[in-house]
């Protein structure tokens, strides 16, 4: 018979394993490198579908390709981390990153980081150079231009960090066809042209939280309606991308241009909200649903050209 003690001792060590798990998952950013890997896998598939290339037969491009992503997503996630672990703490979706408690510390996140990155990029270097080259182009753009350079200098951070959020389907396009397409470019169009809503959306709802930081997003520098006024534009120009993907079929095309209806009149609906914060909130899950919605239509699109 067991008295408390035991069963105490034997509780804790599964406590402190879940929360290391936790920690892992905060540090490399685990849902983008969940949705990027979607982006990924949606430019691997299209290629295949586009080249007449066989899927079955070139599973290891996919291992390689999807592995290799992950692997560099999230090792310049940690790399973000460790860059930010001065301003996290005043930030409250933040505050509770390993990098900023300590659980982790730098010397070990810097080198586990940096084996994610070089062991991802030996799989895409191994799925094709080509890939290895989009690859180190995302870590660059992820880790120098945004989350060194840009994110805590100037108001188009958001900008320049969509630049390395649409290089994952160019990954896994270059994976099966190392010179791209316009297939290729139509899905880096779409999610560069994405992000800025999404993430001036949740810029709103995080305005006091940045600006205590001291990172120049878009609504605490030019404030709320302004964010509106490019949350709008950014809409728009998503308007004739669709189109850029016509082998999809008729169907894919009217799909995107529905989905960019709703967002549109959700975006101009923004200028008469009387809760500036609900409106963005409703913009922020308008725009995951999207992007879902868009990159898994796609691959059952392809099926069927």
């Amino acid at each position: 018979m067991s008295n408390g003690r035991a069963i105490t001792s034997s509780v804790e060590p599964d406590i402190r394993s879940t929360s290391i798990v936790k920690d892992f998952l905060a540090l490399i950013k685990i849902g983008i490198v969940n949705s990027n890997l979607i982006t990924t896998f949606t430019g691997l598939f299209l290629a295949f579908q586009f080249s007449s290339k066989s899927f079955i037969h070139n599973l290891d491009l996919m291992l390689y390709a999807l592995l290799g992503s992950g692997l560099i997503i999230a090792g310049s996630a940690a790399l973000n981390n460790l860059i930010d672990r001065d301003i996290d703490p005043v930030m409250t979706r933040t505050k509770t990153r390993p990098t900023v408690t300590g659980r982790f510390k730098a010397p070990y996140v810097l080198t586990l980081a940096l084996a994610f990155i070089v062991i991802g990029e030996v799989m895409l270097f191994a799925a094709s150079p080509a890939a290895g080259l989009w690859g180190l182009a995302g870590v660059f753009s992820y880790v120098v231009l945004y989350s060194m350079w840009s994110k805590r200098k100037y108001v188009s951070n958001t900008i320049v960090g969509s630049i390395s959020g649409a290089i994952p389907p160019l990954i896994g396009w270059a994976a099966v066809e190392p010179t791209l397409g316009m297939g290729a470019w139509a899905l880096f169009l779409i999610m560069f042209v994405w992000q800025p809503p999404h993430f001036y959306a949740l810029a709103m709802r995080r305005t006091e939280e940045y600006r205590a930081a001291g990172i120049p997003m878009l609504p605490v520098v030019k404030g709320f309606k302004r964010t509106k006024v490019s949350i709008l534009a950014w809409v728009l120009l998503l308007f004739p991308l669709p189109f850029l993907l016509a082998d999809l079929g008729v169907g894919f095309i009217v799909l995107g241009t529905v989905l960019n209806i709703g967002w549109l009149y959700l975006a101009v609906k923004g200028f008469k909200a009387k809760e500036d914060l609900k409106w963005a909130t409703s913009m922020f899950i308008y725009s995951l649903n999207y992007m879902t919605i868009l990159f898994v239509a796609m691959i059952i699109f392809s099926i069927f050209i």
